[in-house]
Parts: C-alpha cells; sequence; structure tokens
C-alpha cells in the first residue's frame, strides 16, 4: 500500500513530493499524485511516482492524505473523499490557503479524522521550508508523524490555529518578499559595476549568511546590524538612507496587506 497520497499536484504539492523523495522519507514509488489534467505532470511517472485523476482510488491506497488544491475546490473534495477515509487509518493534511480544521470536519460530515493543517512554503522542494502546523483530533504520535515529514523538509512550528493565517503571510508568502528583495539587490550590484550572474551570487550568499548568523547565533537583527556599521560609514549612511524611504515600514505595510487579503478569501 502506498503511503503519501497528494491530491493536487500543483507547484505547491510537487514541491512536497520532490522533497519528501529527496530526502527518502517516502520513495517515488510510495507516492502517489492526482490532478486533473495527468498531461502536466506525466514527466513525473517517469521518475517513478504513482499519477492517477482518481481521487478516492488515491486514498485507499495511501495513509498520510495531503489536500492541495485551491480554497474554492476544498468542499467538492471532501464530499468526494469522505466516506473513503478511515479514522482508525488516516492522517489528513490540508495545505489549503485558509481554510481550518472546522471547515475541514464540517466537510467531512463531522467525521472525526485526524487532520493536521500545515503551511509549508515552495522551499520545502529543496528541504529548506518553514512550515506551521495546527491539528485537530490527532493523536501525539500522529502529529508527530506529520511533524517528522515536514521536519525532514526544513524546520516546522507548531502554532495555536487562530496563527494559521499570519504564519502564510509570513513563511509562504514570505518567500516572494525575500525574492524581491534579492532581485532589487541584484539590480543595485550590476549598476555598482558587476555583471548580472555575479550580483546575484553575492545577494544570495549574503542573505543566506545573514540569515544563518541569526539561527546559530540566536540573536536579534540589530545585533547583528551593530556589528557591520561604523561611525560615519558606509553601511549605516546606506541603511538610514533605506528606511528614509520607508523600507522597514513597506515591508510591514506588505505584510500587513497581505493578511488582510487572506482574511478575504471566500471559498
Amino acid at each position: 500500500m502506498n503511503s503519501l497520497a497528494i491530491i493536487g499536484a500543483g507547484n505547491l504539492g510537487l514541491a512536497i513530493a520532490k522533497g519528501a523523495s529527496n530526502k527518502g522519507i517516502f520513495a517515488p514509488a510510495d507516492i502517489i499524485l492526482t490532478r486533473r489534467n495527468l498531461g502536466k505532470i506525466e514527466s513525473w511517472k517517469v521518475s517513478g511516482y504513482n499519477l492517477t485523476n482518481n481521487n478516492c482510488e488515491a486514498v485507499e491506497h495511501a495513509r498520510i492524505i495531503v489536500i492541495s488544491v485551491q480554497p474554492k475546490q476544498v468542499a467538492g473534495l471532501l464530499a468526494e473523499i469522505a466516506d473513503r477515509l478511515d479514522v482508525n487509518r488516516h492522517i489528513l493534511v490540508s495545505v489549503v490557503t485558509g481554510v481550518t480544521t472546522d471547515e475541514i470536519h464540517a466537510g467531512l460530515g463531522n467525521k472525526p479524522v485526524p487532520v493536521v493543517r500545515a503551511m509549508p512554503n515552495t522551499a520545502v522542494a529543496i528541504a529548506e521550508s518553514m512550515t506551521c502546523m495546527c491539528a485537530r483530533h490527532t493523536t501525539d504520535e500522529q502529529l508527530a508523524e506529520v511533524k517528522r515529514l515536514f521536519d525532514s523538509l526544513g524546520k516546522t512550528l507548531v502554532v495555536e490555529e487562530r496563527l494559521m493565517k499570519a504564519a502564510t503571510v509570513l513563511a509562504a508568502s514570505g518567500v516572494a518578499f525575500f525574492m524581491r528583495y534579492l532581485r532589487a539587490a541584484t539590480q543595485g550590484g550590476i549598476q555598482l559595476g558587476f555583471d548580472a550572474e555575479d550580483a546575484q551570487a553575492i545577494a544570495v550568499q549574503t542573505a543566506k549568511g545573514a540569515a544563518t548568523l541569526l539561527q546559530l547565533n540566536g540573536s536579534h537583527p540589530e545585533m547583528e546590524i551593530d556589528k557591520v556599521t561604523t561611525p560615519e560609514g558606509c553601511t549605516i549612511a546606506g541603511l538610514n538612507e533605506m528606511e528614509h524611504q520607508g523600507l522597514s515600514s513597506a515591508l510591514i505595510k506588505g505584510i500587513l496587506t497581505s493578511f488582510e487579503k487572506i482574511n478575504n478569501i471566500r471559498k
């Protein structure tokens, strides 16, 4: 019996499959990918993954079921698979933006299926995701099983469900926010005289080093900034100009705007 089914093998679902197989958590042969149009993922079959457009069949042959569809598709999907879910065997994992565990259980007719709501980001494909999760009707062992899956794909944090939308903005949307910074830093490097490839390499490694300093040292960003800035130096001059132009304010406003948007998603 296959161990993992990903219902809705779009970008995020495929990233989870790739990360799980790359880290050896599941072999491709133990993963079922479902999608309406199988032609878009036909190449995955060559790598040993199981493909089907029959969601009920996927559920029957898996233990962990990952739902990775659009929010508006959730109700129909849950109605489709509800009768096939075994409360004693299956664990349902939702990575759908904005859908609560209450809504999931209501869609299952309040069947007490163990449910974990998880929000990874696309870095799950390279085992560098930040995944926040909450659970309902799960045992400690079941939650630990799902947590092990996502721990192998980066870092995880179990949070209260009220924080899941905020986690989506900060971690999942956050990838795009950091990408935009890296693009801007690369463009600045080009203007300073580097070619595009070298400018991007410098920006990416510098960002990675900055993040790793905080992870390893457990320090506050300002502590690390103080180590770089010197009186009348170029770093503080650049920082002050960025703040005059609204860098921190723009970032905070962008995060809050994304949060407002996610709160207004209608399924």
